[in-house]
């Protein structure tokens, strides 16, 4: 059971905002993206940001605290440090986390963990509610291969994934440490190796995602696992499972990346938005580093701002009218949430027999 509800979606908590946006008002988002650093350690054979400049953009820590501020005092309830490079590369990634949590929104993390060692640990667990680590192989030499960097990074990794959870026993940190698996055709055979490694090694979760191609990527990954092989896949997973240790196979994705979409606009817009390592604010991370989709940049303007802005509406507009979903990113984050509210906004007759 996916208690964590990776596989779906959360907007189901926060009716009143829901009920806003079903009234017509404009709302301000639940949750944020923010890229701390366009740079990169890694260079993954996935990598959906391949088409950017890696070397450049680093968020000003007192522009990213301004902004935290702004969040804050419109209702944002979480941000997810994550973005187009590994967030732990900024000089100030932990500080800025740790004010994220005096502000009063929930704090996550995504990273690929190699930078996550004793110091930063003792600094991040207590501010995060999660922490997520990109870990797509069981061995060193699909590591290595896969992830694009030398092979001895992956046992840098386990060490850092073994004192952050000792770490958070010792504490008793509420901090739910978790990672993520890509899957891809040339890595399916590292997944049970992995998850005995994590399973041993105490980790609450593992989580297996579908390759999705990004629209502007380099990268053209085929990754066509048959249905034969996801169920032999499933059950092979199944052992592993208990009530410390999830093994989250995130089936709807996986199964949505192969369908049409349900919905022809993304309602979700309204309630996520991103905000690059450049400053820039996307609507999400399928439009990052093309500008004409940018809502603002706040080094220029405040998050309020920019928000009510008729250029952001201009945007939404021309990602309905002109970009169009059948190009956008399949079985994306708000894939779930779309199709959530497009039922909302276009119920069927039946409805009231509950």
């Amino acid at each position: 059971m996916d208690k964590y509800k990776i596989d779906s979606h959360k907007l189901m908590y926060h009716v009143s905002r829901v009920n806003q946006w079903l009234n017509g008002e404009d709302v301000y988002p639940v949750y944020v993206e923010i890229g701390l650093n366009g740079g990169c350690n890694h260079k993954c054979v996935f990598c959906a940001f391949d088409y950017l400049d890696k070397n450049t953009d680093i968020l000003d820590e007192n522009i990213a605290k301004k902004l935290l501020v702004e969040l804050s005092k419109k209702g944002i309830k979480s941000v997810l440090y994550s973005g187009e490079g590994e967030p732990l590369l900024h000089d100030k990634a932990n500080e800025i986390i740790a004010f994220t949590k005096q502000n009063k929104i929930d704090a996550a993390l995504s990273t690929n963990g190699v930078l996550l060692d004793e110091v930063a640990a003792n600094d991040l667990l207590p501010n995060l509610t999660w922490i997520r680590v990109s870990l797509n192989a069981g061995t060193k030499e699909a590591y290595s291969e896969i992830h694009g960097t030398v092979p001895w990074d992956l046992e840098k990794v386990m060490k850092n994934l073994e004192y952050a959870v000792k770490l958070k026993k010792d504490k008793n940190y509420a901090c739910t440490i978790g990672v993520q698996f890509l899957l891809l055709q040339n890595n399916i055979k590292e997944l049970v190796p992995l998850v005995k490694i994590l399973k041993n090694i105490g980790v609450d979760y593992l989580a297996i995602k579908p390759y999705s191609q990004h629209p502007l990527s380099e990268n053209k990954m085929e990754n066509d696992i048959s249905s034969a092989e996801m169920a032999i896949l499933e059950n092979d997973l199944k052992q592993y499972s208990e009530n410390r240790f999830d093994v989250i196979l995130r089936a709807h994705a996986i199964n949505n990346i192969k369908e049409e979409k349900t919905y022809d606009r993304c309602y979700g817009l309204s309630f996520i938005t991103h905000v690059a390592a450049s400053g820039n604010i996307y609507p999400c991370n399928t439009f990052v580093g093309n500008e004409q989709y940018a809502y603002g940049n706040i080094y220029q303007e405040g998050f309020e701002e920019i928000w009510a802005g008729e250029k952001r509406k201009n945007v939404v507009n021309k990602i309905s009218k002109e970009f169009g979903l059948k190009v956008c990113r399949k079985s994306c984050r708000m894939d779930e949430i779309n199709r959530y509210l497009w039922e909302l906004k276009n119920p069927d007759s039946h409805t009231n027999f509950i």
